[in-house]
Order: structure tokens, then C-alpha cells, then sequence
């Protein structure tokens, strides 16, 4: 089979693609035949060596993807070959052409959901879930705003968020974008690059700010958060590109909270029950991953290269395998 293969850390240029051995799956595993990977920025950081997880080399990148199941090992029951499946976690990588999986990173794809749907779903739907309903606990007819909403976590808060019944406001950087996000669901949208950002954010929420604020860039954004904030408000960090200086005043003054969190830590039984519910949005059609650019696999450098652009997504970045 084909797989990327990392050999050093470092640059794009380090992902080239190679021929490796066919997998067989050990006991309580399963090999999928992959058809569509999904690309994270977390890739990346653990790409160029600068991520807290760094795997042994060499290694094949890569934690989401779907396809069919061709192979399960003894004890396995809850998977047959032949099965839609989407991943979420691999023991082997998922850009490649076959990965190797405990049977608990193994979900079932709905027939209504494409491979490239499927490929979205680990990563950016399973720490939108988290963050919105294990960490910040957001209630329905609480207030969200959502940084940079217009990539794959951006779009799965929006979905998942509107589905509970929250006010949901998000930003974008491009008309597209923003037009985007009103498809998918916001009640309000507004350009994060506009300097009356905050004004228009007050104006929405009559003066009280937001309850819930998931963020993606908090070496930006994390100080201005903490003026947007209602009393008791909550923001949950998700991503940060470098060090973060704020006001602690502002987070006194409104009783707020910051939250952090990485999927890394999440107990497996959080992750089974953070999956269930995701399946069944995928089977009553509550969630739709919306898919930006689709790259063959041979492509994981310039797909590591666009991933960390920051003009921003508009919706989740793919391999195809």
C-alpha cells in the first residue's frame, strides 16, 4: 500500500509518499481501507516537531479518516468487513491507503454521509463537542460566539451549538465566509478583521455579552474575549499559535472563566459517549461537515501548507485516497 511517510521532523517537504507493507490487525483491531483523510492543523505542529505528543520516527501522520473495513482481529464484534466506517484516532496513521485502528477508534459512517464527510468528523466535531458541552457546559438560549468559525471545528460548533438551542454568533474573515456560516446556521455573523468588531457584538447582544466563546487563535483573541464575556461567561481555548497576555481584571470583573482543553486527554468513555451522539447527527442529518478543498494524497504537503494558512477554511481540508 501507499502511505506518507515522515522521516524527520520539520517542513512540508518532510511528507513523501511511500510504498510500506499491507496491515494485519492483532487482536481487538481492525485495518480500514482508507478513502478520504481529513487534515488538521495538529498535523501539522506534529509535523514540524513542535507539538507536546511527538510520535517515534519514522511515522505516517494523520488521526481522521473513512472508509471500509477490510480486516478485523479476534474479539472484535462490534465491526465486519465491509462496513462505512469513519476514524477517529489510529494506531498506524490515517494518510495512507490502510490504517490499523483499536476497534474504539472505529465509528460508523451513515449511508447519507460521503467518505470526505466522514474524514471530518473525528478531530473538529469531537472537540467542538467537548468544548461546547463537556467543558463550557453551554445551556440552550445561551448566547456562543465562535472566532474563525468558517474551518472544520468552526462549522461543527455552529451545527452542534444550534442544534442545542443557543444563539449562535460567528465570525469569518471573507464575505464568502460569513455567507457561509449563515447557510450553516448562525443567527448573526461578523468580520473578525473589522475594527467595530466589538461594537457590533454588543450591539447583537444588547450590551450583555456573550456567554460562550470558543476560541481558536488565543494569542490573538484570548484578551479581547474577556471583554466580551456576560457575567459568568466561559471561554474554552481550543487553539493557540504562541504566548497570550491578558488583563485578569477583565475576567475578575465578570466572575468568567478560561477554559482549555485537548482531545488528547479525554477519557475513552468521554470519547464513546462524545461519538454516539455524533453518530446519531449524522444519522437524523443534524450534522453535515462541510468539505473545502479535496487534494489526492500524494498532496499531504501542500494540504499542510494550505491547512496553516491564515487567510482561513471554508470548511474541512481532505486527502483522498
Amino acid at each position: 500500500m501507499k502511505a506518507i511517510r515522515v522521516r524527520e521532523f520539520g517542513g512540508p517537504e518532510q511528507l513523501k509518499l511511500e510504498e510500506v507493507p499491507d496491515l494485519r490487525p492483532a487482536a481487538g483491531q481492525i485495518v480500514v481501507r482508507i478513502r478520504a483523510v481529513g487534515v488538521n492543523p495538529v498535523d501539522a505542529y506534529i509535523r514540524q516537531g513542535a507539538y507536546a505528543v511527538k510520535p517515534n520516527l519514522p511515522y505516517t501522520p494523520g488521526m481522521d479518516g473513512s472508509g471500509e473495513v477490510i480486516g478485523v482481529g479476534e474479539g472484535v464484534t462490534g465491526r465486519a468487513v465491509g462496513d462505512r466506517v469513519y476514524v477517529a484516532g489510529s494506531l498506524s496513521g490515517t494518510y495512507a491507503e490502510q490504517t490499523l485502528c483499536a476497534e474504539g477508534q472505529v465509528h460508523p459512517l451513515p449511508a447519507r454521509a460521503s467518505f470526505a464527510q466522514g474524514a471530518a468528523m473525528g478531530v473538529p466535531y469531537a472537540t467542538a463537542y467537548r468544548a461546547l458541552f463537556h467543558k463550557a457546559r453551554i445551556q440552550p438560549g445561551e448566547t456562543l460566539l465562535v472566532h474563525g468559525a468558517t474551518g472544520g471545528v468552526g462549522t461543527a460548533a455552529v451545527q452542534l451549538a444550534r442544534a442545542q438551542g443557543a444563539t449562535v454568533i460567528a465570525t469569518g474573515g471573507t464575505p464568502e465566509g460569513r455567507a457561509l456560516l449563515l447557510k450553516e446556521g448562525a443567527h448573526h455573523v461578523s468580520d473578525h478583521h473589522a475594527p467595530d468588531m466589538a461594537e457590533h457584538l454588543a450591539k447583537i447582544t444588547n450590551g450583555r455579552g456573550v456567554d460562550v466563546i470558543l476560541e481558536m487563535l488565543a494569542n490573538q483573541n484570548l484578551g479581547k474575549d474577556l471583554r466580551m464575556l456576560a457575567k459568568l461567561g466561559r471561554v474554552v481555548v481550543v487553539g493557540s499559535r504562541g504566548p497570550v497576555e491578558i488583563n485578569a481584571r477583565d475576567l475578575m470583573g465578570r466572575d468568567g472563566q478560561i477554559i482549555a482543553m485537548t482531545l488528547f486527554n479525554v477519557p475513552p468513555d468521554d470519547l464513546a459517549r462524545i461519538h454516539a451522539a455524533l453518530v446519531a447527527g449524522l444519522e437524523n442529518g443534524t450534522l453535515q461537515p462541510i468539505i473545502g478543498r479535496q487534494l489526492p494524497l500524494a498532496q499531504a504537503a501542500r494540504a499542510h501548507e494550505e491547512v496553516m494558512k491564515p487567510s482561513g477554511a471554508h470548511g474541512k481540508m481532505v486527502l483522498l485516497a
